[in-house]
């Protein structure tokens, strides 16, 4: 009965929980489409107006007239009430204006018919805003001068004159226009929610709303805040920004609205709850006969097989549930026995494998010996060049080949003297075609330097330089101090046929990737291993690989590194 309280009260709980959640989650989803319908209105509203002075501005004859303003002809009174119908023409086809004003380029006014100038009604800011946007229609918020009218200003740009600026052109509209109040009745809530909406611009004013005197808008922006108190009531806060221009509208509905259903919820969860415990106290006597004595009895039987081997037991009852589950008993000895047999036959397997794998190996020693001995006999034979590249090969191999227990850094000397060996063999290879020098101060011999880092370099420039280029190359490995005190330049330089900028703009990406690009023919090292090693072992006391290359006159790859790379770490 314990564990069943405790279930029960712990679905109950849980439940109770995540439909509260859900219910608020589904209130607040419904009020987030009602902000989205709003500001989806407002971006409408908002296009109506920009729509409406874009037409005004491109009207034929305004722009006829504003031409002969911006060449300095003085336009007649006559032609100013021409432009007045034009306007007009225009207003009658749009709801929501309250008057429309032009200005020329020296701010004065041609519509209306008066003497005011733009800086009589505008800041200097304003127009200032209006020549940045370059002919787009920039909203100000509220008029100063006129609460309840938002104002708006455009440049007038000629069509005919590359857009040319000619004047400007503003707009009052009147703030009930941009009322949103319908919005929630689109997305089909409810009007007795007593919900409230308001609009309010980029400088924290309310354009317009139907909040209450003791909401504090300005504190509710900017705090962000998800629940305010109003009237003596809890309302959650929602905001959604205009991305035209800046304006916030804010939605405030009862909190109530998300906790519908919430206690009738609490209250079935309590009768089911209490249901349930009585069922439970009734059934449990007779699933105890039903169930637990058979499996007490299946359980007895399943004991003896922990002594041998596991055999499928005999074990049966009229109860359809203990039946199933000796069945299943029993299979499951059965694929245990079978994959008791596999595993062992694997580990025969691998055990013989393991065997010829380890008789399979070749011992260094017996590769080094084996050439040894081809460089004895072509000494017999006086082939002195061939025995010097059966030394060379055999110092290669060597060198490649180490132990685990070796150290990876060596000395530059080592790794120049790998160098020249592999430079030798290439030579037998390519004959007349390579030819090659290794300069280095006696001096630099000594810093160490991580094993293997020089020659996938030489390589990469006999692979993509030397052998892509018509008759005879050479390679140089130069190594001589850096321009920064203490460390140690070393340049691999081909006069191959070179790379344009963006052929080393591919190799750096790349290296910075990690990706090889070596051809087929290359070793598969490639100069992205090298890149990473450097960065590996030197970490930031080098700056990696430098590619230098122009087409048709080589290419240069080097890198610098410490001559002390102990004493820095």
């Amino acid at each position: 009965m314990l564990v069943m309280v405790i279930v029960l009260a712990s679905a109950g709980l849980f439940t109770y929980d995540q439909v509260s959640v859900l219910l608020r989650n589904n209130a607040e989803k419904h009020i987030q489409q009602t902000a989205v319908q709003a500001s989806g209105k407002l971006d409408e509203l908002l296009r109506q107006v920009d729509t409406f002075t874009a037409q005004v501005a491109t009207n034929a004859t305004i722009q006829r007239l504003m031409t002969k303003e911006l060449l300095g002809e003085r336009i007649s009174f006559e032609e100013r009430q021409l432009m007045q119908q034009e306007v007009r023409k225009q207003e009658a086809y749009s709801t929501g204006i309250r008057s429309i004003e032009l200005y020329t380029t020296d701010y004065r006014m041609l519509f209306p018919l008066t003497d005011v100038t733009l800086l009589d009604r505008v800041s200097p800011d304003w127009i200032g805003r209006a020549n940045r946007s370059k002919g787009q229609l920039v909203w100000y918020g509220i008029d100063p001068k006129y609460p309840g009218v938002l104002v708006a200003m455009r440049q007038v740009r000629l069509i005919d004159r590359s857009f040319s600026a000619s004047g400007y052109l503003m707009v009052q509209v009147d703030a009930k226009y941009f009322e949103l109040t319908d919005a929630a009745a689109e997305s089909g809530r409810s009007d007795d929610l007593s919900e409230a909406m308001g609009l309010i611009d980029d400088k924290g004013q309310v354009i317009t709303s139907d909040f209450s005197s003791d909401v504090n808008v300005e504190s509710i922006l900017l705090q962000n805040q998800s629940s305010v108190e109003m009237n003596g009531e809890s309302y959650i806060a929602v905001q959604k920004r205009s991305q035209l221009t800046g304006w916030r509208i804010l939605i405030l509905t009862p909190a109530e609205y998300a906790t519908e259903g919430i206690s009738v919820l609490r209250t079935a969860v309590i009768v089911s709850g209490a249901v349930g415990g009585l069922l439970f106290i009734v059934l449990t006597f007779i699933l105890s006969i039903m169930i637990t004595r058979p499996i007490l009895r299946l359980i007895r039987a399943m004991r003896g097989a922990r002594f041998g081997t596991l055999k499928p037991i005999p074990v049966t009852s009229q109860t359809m549930e203990i039946n199933e589950l000796n069945n299943t008993y029993n299979q499951m000895v059965v694929s245990l026995n079978e994959m008791i047999e596999v595993v062992y036959q694997k580990e025969i397997i691998q055990s013989k494998a393991e065997l010829k794998a380890l008789q399979a190996q070749i011992n260094p020693h017996f590769l080094f010996n084996t050439l040894e001995a081809f460089y004895w006999a072509l000494e017999d034979k006086d082939e002195e060049e061939l025995a010097q590249l059966v030394v060379a090969m055999s110092g290669l191999f060597r060198y490649v080949i180490s132990r685990a227990d070796e150290d990876e850094w060596v000395t530059l000397g080592d790794e120049l003297d790998h160098a020249e060996r592999y430079l030798k063999l290439m030579v037998m290879r390519m004959m007349d075609r390579l030819s090659w020098s290794i300069e280095v101060d006696e001096a630099y011999r000594r810093v160490p330097i991580p094993k293997l880092l020089i020659q996938p370099l030489v390589e990469n420039a006999i692979l993509h330089g030397i052998e892509q280029r018509l008759g005879p190359g050479t390679v140089t490995l130069r190594v001589g101090a850096s321009s920064r005190t203490g460390y140690t330049r070393i340049e691999v330089i081909d006069d191959g046929p070179g790379m344009d900028a963006d052929k080393i703009h591919s190799l750096y990406a790349a290296m910075d990737q990690g990706r090889n690009q070596t051809s087929a023919k290359g070793s598969g090292v490639g100069i992205s291993n090298v890149q990473q090693r450097l960065r590996l072992n030197y970490e930031s006391e080098t700056e990696g690989l430098e590619i230098r290359s122009e087409v048709g006159h080589g290419t240069t790859m080097a890198f610098e590194i410490p001559d002390d790379i102990w004493a820095l770490k």
